[in-house]
């Protein structure tokens, strides 16, 4: 009854989220919402991925966000994934600073022994707009976290500023020489304000290769109907229609050109720098750009199911999943914050118990405050994971989610497809060898067994049968046998057409022609014997060379693994440099033969076709040729929008660049505080220096992360 339930996802934008501590309570939410299933919130791109079962009830979800203290909204299919940058923030941001610089300028000036100080009065008036007006957004978010019984930046923030605040404002009114501090508060706050402004701009550019995507559809296309050619908006197209688009211009959907020829460049969609040719026949995917012909297109996908869109939501996906690694650091920032207030309590009641001064002690325990807040830990993987991503779609390689992506850095073994993914993967006749029948006859029996047959070597056969003038029987009860050939009765016969295997399970005897794909044609009623034999050729893939030895540089055991004949097989392993080779394996033995490759370290499965899914599923990591079949590419957790074997290991060094980065931005946001923390706590570090390193710890994060988007595809 249970699989019989309608599962569906929905994301939701979440506003109000500053550090780790509120994803954690964001999903902690929305995980109590009945039919949650799964929840994944991102404090980098400020959404939450929610999987459920049974129907959608949005306003429940919304309703417990909001319960959390945070606000949400869903989110439209068509919405860009980046909301324009808030105007206010920097306003806010120049305000705070012009009324801070003047006592900051104090603060040097008595630092330096020079006797000028701002009156007490002005330094309230210069402090109390920043405290009350612009550190409003972090008592209210600090009061929903209380009141949620939770802890976050903004608490740690308003506790900190306002003990300084405070302590100020009472030394004024009650002492006659006070010490004041108005200026640790109100600077303090700056420095907050200028590190989220700062790396809201920073996370921002993390989406641009989402951005870019999106760009890509147009709004309108011209469209043929009625006999004249009308400007409609994309959301009017419907499956079938003729659409028009002339040089310049993108392609509005994806469909098989009827008319014109000509060149079109796909870099935005598929990496590949060169444009390809499309003439009548060709299929053609949205979003790509007509560069020198005329061209009429009967659209086979629009909208929301073209090659496009799934590329979006694959990007999307991904950069909204969740790393293992980050499950980890959310479980830390849960007790991250109370550990802090206490940390912040005790180290106030030792410097108060020791030197009984009650301005050092509120000083000390604000640092520890301020230095504390978690913002780095929650961005410093999501950060890393959108950048990665991106800088992968932008290279033609889409990466299903974030778990994918960490974990392909760690492949240790490649295993190969040969026909497809090593090779161009349009075989043709090379020969045709007659046994108990002449050659001719053959081709035409073979033919008439493969008129059905979707495999590439029954089209290789046609297109043969068709050059030579044969026009092939037809064939009754024709019947696929996966990994070996094909069956069917054809003229009173009964044939089958198919590797040795097939003839071996028969009971006929067959030898392979080394170095060749080898299909044999064979009676088995009413007779049992050889008619002959076909013989294929494919040809190597130019970057396949290049591919495999880069591999081998970055430290990779490479296996080839094909259900192809052991001859064919040796040969293009002998070309591209591949010792370990897996032969005349059917679609269930990859997935075995991959199980045992694991033995050796993480596996990764190259492929494209449906008799790869098996292989790529049983593999840690699934690599599917988009120019395969949607079936590889569902299982697939890295699909490459192009046929290059040199994909492979552009993706693999993302995954290591990315999980480096990861692995930095930890190291770094744990270290702030480790090191931190004990300082402030000792009275080394003044509240001041505690924002400045607070802020710098999430920037330095984030510009790690985004340092990687100047990665190179080298080494080719």
């Amino acid at each position: 009854m249970d699989a019989q339930v309608a599962r569906s996802e929905l994301d939701l934008a979440v506003t109000g989220m500053t550090c780790a501590s509120c994803v954690r309570r964001v999903e902690k939410a929305l995980a109590a919402v009945p039919g949650v299933d799964d929840v994944a919130v991102n404090l980098a791109t400020e959404r939450a991925h929610v999987a459920l079962h049974g129907s959608q009830d949005v306003a429940a979800l919304v309703q417990a966000v909001a319960r959390a203290g945070f606000e949400a909204h869903p989110i439209a299919p068509e919405a860009p994934p980046d909301a324009p940058a808030d105007r206010s923030e920097l306003w806010h941001l120049i305000a705070a600073a012009a009324l801070s610089a003047p006592l900051l300028a104090g603060m040097i000036a008595h630092a330096a022994g020079l006797p000028w100080m701002l009156p007490a009065w002005v330094q309230f008036a210069l402090a109390t707009p920043v405290q009350v007006w612009l550190g409003a957004r972090f008592y209210i978010a600090g009061w929903k976290a209380a009141r949620a019984m939770s802890g976050n930046m903004d608490l740690l923030v308003a506790l900190g500023t306002s003990a300084a605040y405070g302590l100020s404002v009472w030394a004024w009114l009650t002492q006659p020489d006070p010490a004041l501090y108005f200026e640790s508060s109100a600077l303090l706050i700056t420095f907050v304000l200028l590190g989220k402004w700062l790396e809201h701009r920073a996370r921002g550019q993390t989406a641009a290769a989402i951005r870019a995507l999106m760009r890509l559809r147009p709004d309108s296309a011209r469209v043929r109907r009625n006999g004249s050619e009308i400007e409609l908006p994309i959301a009017a197209l419907r499956v079938g229609d003729v659409v028009v688009v002339r040089p310049g211009e993108r392609i509005p959907v994806d469909g098989r050109v009827i008319e014109g020829g000509a060149a079109i460049d796909a870099s935005m969609l598929t990496g590949e720098s060169l444009p390809v040719d499309a003439a009548i026949g060709s299929t053609v995917a949205a979003g790509t750009i007509d560069t020198d012909g005329v061209l009429a297109i009967t659209a086979t996908a629009i909208g929301a199911e073209t090659m496009l869109a799934r590329i979006v939501r694959m990007v999307e996906g991904a950069q909204a999943s969740k790393a293992p690694i980050q499950r980890l650091v959310d479980r830390v920032a849960a007790v991250f914050v109370p550990v802090v207030l206490v940390v912040a309590l005790v180290t106030f009641a030792a410097w108060f118990w020791t030197t009984g001064q009650v301005p050092l002690s509120v000083l000390n325990a604000v640092s520890v405050l301020v230095i504390a807040c978690p913002c780095a830990l929650g961005l410093a993987t999501p950060t890393a994971i959108m950048v990665g991503t991106g800088l992968a779609a932008r290279r033609g390689i889409l990466i299903k989610d974030a778990a994918a992506l960490e974990r392909a850095h760690a492949v240790r073994v490649v295993a190969f497809d040969k026909t497809g993914t090593l090779t161009e993967g349009k075989p043709r006749v090379s020969d045709i060898i007659g046994a108990d029948a002449a050659a001719p006859e053959v081709l035409r029996l073979a033919a008439a067994l493969q008129r059905n047959s979707e495999h590439a070597l029954a089209a290789a056969v046609r297109a043969r049968a068709l050059q030579d003038g044969i026009d092939p029987p037809p064939a009754a009860g024709f019947r696929a046998l996966p990994g070996r050939g094909v069956w069917a009765e054809v003229e009173g016969r009964s044939l089958i057409f198919g590797n040795r295997r097939l003839l071996e399970e028969n009971g006929i005897v067959a030898r392979d022609d080394a170095g060749q794909t080898v299909a044999w044609l064979a009676e088995t009623a009413p007779l049992r014997r050889v008619l002959g034999r076909i013989a294929f050729g494919d040809t190597v893939k130019p970057t396949a060379r290049a591919a495999i030895d880069r591999l081998h540089r970055m430290g990779l055991r490479t296996v080839l693994l094909t259900g192809d004949s052991r001859g064919a097989a040796d040969a293009v392993a002998q070309t591209l440099g591949i010792e370990d080779v897996r032969a005349d394996v059917l679609p269930d033995g990859k997935a075995d033969a991959v199980a045992a490759l694991r033995q050796d370290g993480v596996v990764a499965m190259v492929g494209d076709g449906i008799n790869d899914g098996p292989a790529l599923a049983a593999a840690d990591i699934g690599i599917a040729m988009a120019t395969g079949t949607d079936v590889a590419m569902e299982t697939a957790g890295i699909t490459l929008m192009r046929g290059d074997p040199a994909l492979v290991a552009d993706a693999i060094d993302i995954s290591r660049r990315t999980t480096a980065k990861i692995r930095q931005g930890l190291f770094w946001a744990f270290a702030y505080n480790i090191v931190g923390i004990p300082l402030a706590a000792l009275g080394y570090l003044s509240p001041l220096i505690a924002g400045a390193a607070m802020a710098a710890s999430s920037v330095s994060v984030v510009a790690n992360a985004l340092l990687m988007r100047g990665w190179p595809a080298s080494g080719r």
